[in-house]
Parts: C-alpha cells; structure tokens; sequence
C-alpha cells in the first residue's frame, strides 16, 4: 500500500512525444507489462481501492486543496459513475467524437497565439483570462492511474482537464467558494462520489457569511443549472474557441452566475 501511495503523489510531467490531440493519447489500450492497460496505470485489487479510497477521503477531507488525494478519491470510487457519463457521451454526437478523437487539453494542445486574438467574450478568451487571473494551468491535472478500464481512465481524465472550462463557464473563481459552486453543479452533472463529497463537506471550511450565502442562494443555482444543462462534457469545447461565452450559456440554459463569489472569498 505505500508503494501505492507512492506512486499517486510522484510529480506530474509532462506527456513525452506529444503530437497533437489524436496522436497525444496517453490513455490508448496497448499494453506496458501485466495488467497494465495505459501507461500510467497502476492494476488494483478491490481491497486496494477501497484503502485507497479511505485514504484519499481523509487526506482531501482535512484538505481540500490536495489534488493528488481527491484524483485518487475520484479514481477508486467513481466507477459506476464513469460508465454512466460515458453512455451519456456515447449517445450524443459530439460526445462520441471527443470519445473517438480524445482529445487533451494541455499547454502543448493550446494555439495560444489564437486563443488571444479571439473575440472579446470569446470562449477562448475568457478560458485563457480564467487561467490568467487565478494563476492556473491545466498542465496541473494529475494522470489517471487506478481506473481499471482504459476508456473510462480517458473519461475521468477528461473531466480534470475540463474541470477549469466549468469554472469559466460558470463565471466561478478558484477560491473556497467558488470550488464548492463548481463541486455542486459538477456532483449534478456527474454523480461522482468525489463532487458529492467534496460538495457536501465543502461548506465546513466557510466562515458563517460565505455559508449563508452559499446555502441561500449559492447552491441553488448551482444544482438548479447543473439539472437543467445538457452534459457539459459532450461540448468539444476545443472547436466553440470562438463562441461567445454568452451564448454558449444561453444553448446549455445555464444563467447568469451571482455576484457575491469573490467579494466573500
């Protein structure tokens, strides 16, 4: 088990060899040694995972902002979860392509001489002013290790690399408040066990104005519009570049965020 552990929190890296979304699948099915379905996978028995799991539940428990521990909580827990948002990929023409195509969103899959001469109110140029702002990049997402299904590991990873894209179109920050809005619509979106976890002991972290206002109105309209969009992870959003965020919002009838977010941070 600790060599386990060891291995969720060795130090990202880059992909080697990158060329580009079709050919950058690190999660493609060949095989590197016994059991192993892509290359970062690490085979697991079911007694793993669940040490795994509780492990990982209590380290982002006691903090929130260990992303290595909630990979490995969305890892061993979210399988039934997975198969259920890779159906609702499957069925939906979009969704099937980005099944097909996997593509990755990383610096090196950026044109981000492009991205900046988009369109003021561009999907482009809001990501990249989300990135800018809060001091992200999506090179930070951690690479799926324990899902025992090498399409499903392509699902889950998809999600961490469009998690910063539902921030942005959500119009949330990276603060407490803004990640437990996101964790709500995303537990919606998903049925993850992770975003519910995260999304339900979130809030202890708030102090009592932010929690009131998350509770009243907050966490509404988070559920509210994670209810009413389609999935959001059938959007290709690598082609609605140059989309104006606004009408993106109007197609999915996700509506205007609140105004309260960064002032509570």
């Amino acid at each position: 088990m600790a060599t386990l552990l060891r291995a969720a929190l060795r130090p990202l890296r880059p992909p080697p060899g990158h060329r580009g979304p079709a050919a950058d699948v690190l999660l493609r099915g060949a095989r590197h040694g016994a059991g192993q379905l892509y290359p970062e996978h690490i085979p697991t028995s079911l007694l793993q995972k669940v040490l795994l799991a509780a492990g990982s539940a209590g380290m982002a428990l006691y903090d929130p902002y260990r992303h290595d521990m909630v990979a490995v909580l969305g890892e061993t827990t979210g399988l039934h979860a997975l198969k259920v948002l890779r159906d609702q990929m499957k069925r939906d023409p979009e969704g099937a392509q980005i099944l097909q195509e996997r593509p990755r969103i990383l610096l090196s899959t950026l044109d981000l001489d492009k991205l900046h001469s988009l369109p003021e109110g561009s999907l482009g140029q809001e990501y990249l002013r989300f990135l800018d702002v809060n001091r992200v990049s999506p090179d930070t997402r951690a690479p799926t290790r324990f899902v025992d299904d090498e399409e499903l590991a392509y699902v889950i990873q998809r999600y961490r690399e469009v998690h910063d894209m539902l921030h942005t179109l959500l119009g949330m920050p990276t603060n407490m408040l803004g990640e437990i809005v996101v964790k709500w619509f995303e537990a919606v979106q998903t049925g993850l066990p992770m975003c519910i976890l995260g999304a339900l002991f979130g809030p202890i972290r708030l102090h009592t104005q932010g929690l009131q206002v998350l509770v009243s109105e907050l966490i509404p309209w988070a559920v509210q519009n994670g209810r009413r969009a389609p999935c959001v992870f059938n959007l290709y959003y690598e082609r609605r570049w140059e989309q104006p965020l606004r009408a993106l919002r109007e197609e999915l009838g996700i509506t205007d965020p609140p105004m309260l977010v960064r002032a509570l941070a």
